[in-house]
């Protein structure tokens, strides 16, 4: 038996799998903002009620939206900046007893999606979360690659490219600079971008109802965000050329990206056609936990 935690900026999500991988148990809990110590007594207390188990208690893998330092051990680039600096590894074993092992939820999702999901079978698969922020993890033959210093992937926190006279320089970005990807294709992103286009503060799910539903601002809102997505993405082709690109996170459930976004980035991509596939998640919203479940093996 496994356990898979999805520590996200507004919830925390766990699932017990067994040795098959079929799901056990799931619980969900609202993330306590800003506050580590009720973050830690929140994961725990989920880890307990998916697994009370004293004499065989499960491995936990966790997903969380930073890493791990190599060099302090410490948790940096997490946009759930409270995590920022604690020893979350060493302070969740003390406090289960229990094997846990931590990777960046990008990391979890793209694992997950590689294995058994929309990439599976692929040479090179790169997974994108767009949620609160934006990450990103690369698989090689279904093998997670990693570096010297623990940010393979983490294409959010590069500037916007060939930005427009309106993107300069951006907006602010919680890691101190200004027109990182993130602050445009996060949700946070999304919802800013239109507010300071029409004055309305709309969370992306309303913003994009209402350009289904014929609303023009939401669908010129829409339409910079696709502008952006494209962009982006076509950086991650034109350095890693991966055969798949799964999208992941709330923003990865509009439809429309995967007709419009493949059309837009030949304008970027340096090649005469892509053949690089845009695909949504086969585990939607559980491809992240999964992946943080599967950062524990079968022997």
């Amino acid at each position: 038996m496994r356990i898979g935690i999805n520590l996200g900026g507004t919830k925390i999500e766990g699932i017990l799998l067994d040795d098959s991988g079929q799901e056990q148990a799931r619980y969900r809990l609202e993330t306590p903002h800003a506050d580590y110590q009720a973050t830690l007594t929140a994961v725990c207390a989920l880890v307990q009620r998916l697994d009370p188990s004293q004499s065989s208690p499960a491995n936990v893998g966790v997903g969380i939206p930073g890493t791990i330092s190599p060099a302090t051990g410490l948790i940096k680039n997490a946009n759930s900046t409270w995590l920022i600096g604690q020893p979350l590894e060493s302070d969740l074993a003390e406090r289960l007893q229990r094997p846990i092992r931590i990777a960046n939820d990008a990391d979890c999702f793209t694992v997950s999606e590689a294995t058994d999901g929309a990439g599976a079978g692929a040479r090179s698969v790169f997974g994108v979360i767009l949620g609160t922020g934006v990450g990103g993890g690369f698989c090689w033959q279904g093998r997670l690659l990693d570096g010297p210093n623990a940010i393979v992937g983490e294409w959010g926190h590069n500037p916007l490219p060939w930005p427009d006279e309106q993107e300069r320089a951006g907006p602010g970005c919680y890691c101190g600079l200004n027109g990182c990807i993130e602050t445009y294709l996060s949700g946070p992103g999304m919802a800013n971008d239109h507010h300071v286009a029409t004055g309305k503060q709309l969370v992306p799910p309303d913003i994009v109802a209402q350009a289904l539903g014929g609303n023009e601002q939401a669908e010129a809102t829409l339409q910079r965000y696709e502008q952006r997505l494209a962009r982006s993405l076509s950086t991650i082709v034109n350095i890693l050329d991966p055969d798949v690109i799964v999208l992941g996170g709330g923003l990865s459930q509009v439809k429309r990206w995967y007709q419009t976004i493949p059309k837009l980035w030949n304008a970027w991509v340096f090649s005469d056609r892509v053949d690089t596939k845009l695909a949504p998640p086969k585990h939607g919203d559980s491809s992240g936990i999964r992946g943080a479940a599967w950062l524990w093996p079968n022997r």
